[in-house]
């Protein structure tokens, strides 16, 4: 490649990389080049120079994560200049096209648009291997090279662009990439908010600008005007489920941290605008009636003299002087009278808009105003909305005690006298009216976490907590135990127990068996009172969290899709007869087995009806990083994830490949059964738990401090339901199993048309084209089984020390993966694995041959780790070694689990 020239394909970009690398590397570890170069595999390195060459890999993996990010964004460029905006599939252009082509008309638009709420989450599952530092670096990486694709540059120019890059290559190489020690929540809140700061605040109202001039370019004749409709939110510092460093003071300093970016940011706008309106009245008729409201404005100063005498005959100017002292109050500064209220800074802002519209300003209001006054709109004083979560365990110990304590006597969960003594405290109103002092820490934690609740959402509208989120919801008294110490801690609007709760409280149910009963739970939830008056208070809207990961442990892959495909249908005909909205919330990983499909295709084969415009989903550990760090990906995934809502909630009641077809759902409830059978047997095989933890770095993982969150709810694991789902994935990806993805599917398919012969087969063929969900399934299936390989599976076989139990059941492993190959190939029309993806089979051929090596050393390295008593120091070189393995590998596949 000409140095000269500018880069203009993913080639030249991945080329120009690694000759830096490779020159970063020759001139500290000349060893290790001959690795990158493919001259040396990784595993036959001496043990000095294994750190360094994990080390080189893991940056080249990063590295053309980033080259594929530019090249994936360059692609859909040059097909928008090419043929159209519309062809971007799944944007908003591509999305409204459709719509108006199918001849929906602009009302039908304009009343989705109106209910409209898109809710992105963050989470801080221990998923993201990667620490703020490494992700602002990868971000200076990628500005490098799109500044490197212009072709203004003189040679001279491009030299010093290129030695840049090589200098952020080389800070990447001494930065290094494991964490030192465990990060805490508050550097994890840190992480969170860093997305808003660099991408997220200012790709929003992008975000709603493209979606307005999709509209106006297919609905010329009609105005219809996008609302703010995205709702972020988060569980970082919020969610202490199994993870006790996340205190009420840290929720406290979460909530805070919170408000003070978003405030900040706003600052940062403010400042900017003053800059910009020059506005003078001697040139521009004023409207008198804004002049009034300058006057008004000025009053809540303290300092109206300062502001007029700073920026005299400039109006525009002085008002935003005004909002600008008013926001600095806020942090203590001047003389000004703070905002209180989010709105009340958006109604200023809202003034200025208009006035410039009135004075022929548009294009300035377009530019500077509008796209703040639509950031507040979204983000409030809160930046995001906090969830707070807490396992239904605690929350019925707490309580029990409580109840020990009021009554003298304790009432013991699961049984009718507990929801008699439940709901007798609902309909009284009881208070506490003892001391918190002599409770156990638990309770004390989990009253003063209501406390903090309680004054976060004091003042209304604040809207700074999103939701109370129950995990391991099982029962409708689970749910009414957190209204119960809800109105204990005064967030009930009446003492008599009359009114209702001012806090929203979500079940997550996370099982097959829970998924099951979620409709009945939700049914006998409707019937308490106090509960139709609370959802009634928030819009008569329910929300309901559905969880992916610990269904598929539970059931496996196609159980638990299909299960939550039935639970939402169920739970929304539920809430059509109660007449309560129900909304979804979406609790997705990063990985196939954790529903982490593609964004707007897992969201079209969602069930017909069931968005009706608001959705949430998890955005999960380094599924984060690889969305939001950089302005112009973020702002696609976030269109990607709103049109896909739009379109769903606009065009599914008409879509045929969503329609109940009874004779698929007989086929899917078969399947299921099978599937989940040959799942349970392989799960409750003699020595599976042992097999798992030997031939999987499970237990390693702790060692790899890479979130604040235990990987264990309560205690040690006995068996997989005492292991996090999270883990669960990882272990079974970093030893190429990747079972989670697809154990069992193959034996459905084969018994099925084992049973009904050909005309089964023909019936699995019809539903691959003509059901989405199914589809998709099969799909997700074929991109698992690409990525697992069985030969590398055996290697860490191997390490399981009963040579008996690792060939049974790495043999009924390897036998069914072979399986279901087959039976894919046979659904799917006879394609290969992944023939129907090439760009992601081709960017996973290229990483092979590599990932391969670097698991032939993570097993010689778990041997030498393990071949230490538990009385004896693990040899420290060889542990880094391991975790360095780890991180190559996880970010060679994209995502941990």
């Amino acid at each position: 490649m000409e140095q000269s020239k500018p880069l203009r394909f993913r080639e030249d970009v991945r080329i120009l990389l690694h000759r830096l690398l490779v020159s970063v590397v020759s001139s500290r570890e000349p060893h290790v080049a001959d690795v990158l170069n493919g001259k040396t595999s990784l595993d036959s390195l001496d043990a000095e120079q294994r750190i360094p060459a994990l080390q080189a890999t893991g940056i080249w993996f990063q590295l053309v994560a980033i080259a594929n990010e530019l090249g994936a964004m360059r692609s859909r460029r040059e097909l928008e200049q090419a043929s159209g905006a519309e062809e971007v599939v799944g944007s908003f252009a591509n999305v409204v096209h459709e719509i108006a082509a199918a001849g929906y008309p602009a009302e039908r638009l304009r009343a989705t648009l109106a209910g409209l709420s898109v809710g992105p989450t963050m989470t801080a599952h221990p998923t993201e291997a990667k620490r703020v530092t490494v992700l602002e670096n990868h971000r200076r990486i990628y500005r490098k090279l799109t500044e490197l694709e212009q072709v203004r540059w003189a040679p001279r120019e491009r030299e010093h662009l290129i030695e840049d890059l090589r200098t952020e290559i080389e800070l990447l190489w001494m930065t290094g990439e494991l964490r030192l020690e465990r990060p805490s929540v508050e550097r994890e809140i840190a992480w969170g908010l860093h997305f808003f700061r660099e991408v997220i605040f200012d790709a929003t109202p992008k975000l709603y600008e493209t979606l307005q001039d999709a509209l106006t370019h297919h609905y010329p004749n009609d105005k219809i005007v996008v609302p703010s409709f995205m709702r972020y939110a988060s569980w970082i510092g919020g969610d202490r489920d199994g993870n006790p460093n996340v205190t009420s003071d840290t929720t406290d300093y979460a909530l805070a941290q919170c408000r003070q970016t978003a405030i900040d940011w706003y600052i940062g706008q403010l400042r900017r605008m003053i800059t910009v309106l020059s506005i003078s009245a001697n040139v521009v008729d004023i409207p008198e009636t804004f002049m009034r409201a300058l006057t008004r404005a000025l009053h809540r100063t303290g300092i109206a003299t300062q502001v007029v005498t700073r920026n005299p005959d400039e109006p525009l100017r002085q008002f935003a002087a005004v909002m600008l002292e008013r926001l600095e109050a806020m942090n203590g500064q001047g003389k000004a009278r703070p905002y209180t209220r989010a709105d009340a800074f958006c109604a200023d802002l809202r003034e200025l808009e208009s006035v410039l519209g009135i004075i022929g300003g548009e294009t300035v209001a377009g530019r500077f105003v509008r796209p703040l006054r639509q950031q507040v709109e979204t983000f409030g004083f809160r930046t995001v909305a906090l969830d707070i979560r807490q396992n239904s365990t605690v929350v019925n110990r707490v309580l029990a005690e409580l109840f020990a304590r009021i009554d003298g006597a304790g009432t013991e969960p699961d049984t009718k006298q507990w929801g008699e003594r439940i709901r007798k405290g609902l309909d009284s109103g009881e208070q506490i009216e003892f001391g918190r002092e002599d409770l156990s820490d638990e309770a004390r934690e989990l009253l003063s976490l209501l406390d903090v609740v309680r004054d976060a959402t004091r003042e209304p509208g604040s809207e700074a907590i999103a939701a109370c989120i129950l995990s391991m919801t099982r029962s409708v008294d689970d749910l009414l135990a957190v209204y119960l110490l809800a109105q204990y801690c005064g967030l009930a609007t009446a003492l008599d127990g009359s009114g209702s709760i001012r806090l929203r409280v979500v079940p997550l149910f996370e099982t097959i068996a829970d998924l099951r009963a979620a409709p009945a739970i939700l049914d006998r939830l409707f019937s308490v009172s106090i509960v139709r008056r609370s959802v009634r208070d928030f819009g008569s809207r329910q929300e309901v969290m559905l969880g992916y990961s610990d269904s598929n442990k539970d059931g496996g892959f196609l159980a638990s899709n299909w299960e939550l495909n039935k639970a939402q249908r169920k739970i929304t005909a539920l809430g059509e007869k109660r007449h309560v909205h129900i909304s979804f919330f979406h609790g997705r990983g990063g990985s196939v087995s954790r529903g982490g499909a593609p964004t707007g295709r897992a969201i079209a084969a969602q069930p017909a009806g069931t968005i009706g415009g608001v959705m949430r989903v998890t955005e999960q550990g380094e599924v984060v990083s690889s969305k939001f760090a950089n302005r112009g990906t973020g702002l696609y995934q976030l269109e990607i994830l709103a049109a896909a809502v739009l379109a769903h909630s606009v065009k599914s009641p008409d879509e045929a490949e969503l329609k109940d077809n009874p004779e698929f759902s007989e086929a899917l409830e078969a399947l299921t059964g099978m599937s989940q059978a040959a799942y349970s047997s392989l799960i409750n095989e003699r020595g599976f738990i042992d097999y798992f933890h030997q031939a999987s770095p499970v237990e390693e993982l702790s060692l790899l401090k890479i979130g604040s969150r235990p990987a264990r709810r309560f205690g040690a694991a006995r068996d997989i339901h005492d292991l996090r789902a999270i883990p669960w994935v990882f272990a079974w990806t970093q030893n190429r199993h990747l079972m989670t993805n697809w154990y069992g599917i193959g034996s459905a398919l084969n018994a099925f048309v084992n049973v009904r012969g050909e005309a089964g087969l023909e019936l699995l063929r019809n539903m691959f084209e003509r059901s989405r969900f199914f589809r998709l399934v099969v799909d997700e299936v074929d991109k698992g089984l690409y990525q697992s390989d069985m030969d590398i599976a055996r290697l860490y076989a191997g390490l399981v020390n009963d040579k008996e139990t690792s060939e049974r059941i790495f043999t009924k492993i390897a036998n069914e993966y072979a399986l279901t190959r087959r039976m894919i190939s046979e659904v799917n029309g006879g394609l290969k694995i992944s023939e129907r993806f090439p760009t992601f089979k081709r960017q996973f051929d290229r990483m092979r041959p590599q990932m391969d090596s670097i698991h032939r050393l993570q097993v010689r390295l778990l041997q030498e780790v393990r071949a230490q008593d538990e009385t004896t120091e693990k040899p420290k070189r060889a542990v880094n070694a391991l975790l360095l393995s780890i991180n190559c590998i996880s970010a060679g596949l994209g995502w941990t689990g």
